[in-house]
């Protein structure tokens, strides 16, 4: 079997610790629950990624040299 998040095309996708979330909700202003969702089994979400745990995923972009996105993990 293919491990999908290993794939080059893939982004980094990585769990975000506790105080690091609180400091992009700050500077956004907003609450754990508004940001975008991905689900606990897609294939590219880290193996220990739980329930109610936001990842952060960074990808190259042509505009900025990365582009950093956060998303909510739901069942």
């Amino acid at each position: 079997m293919v491990d999908v998040s290993q794939h080059e095309l893939v982004p980094d996708h990585s769990i975000v610790d506790e105080a690091t979330l609180d400091d992009v909700l700050e500077e956004y202003n907003i609450k754990k629950t508004d940001l975008p969702k991905i689900k606990r089994t897609d294939p590219a979400a880290p193996d220990d990624a739980e329930i109610g745990d936001v990842i952060k995923i960074a990808r190259d972009s042509r505009t900025t040299d990365r582009a950093v996105v956060y998303r909510l993990v739901v069942s």
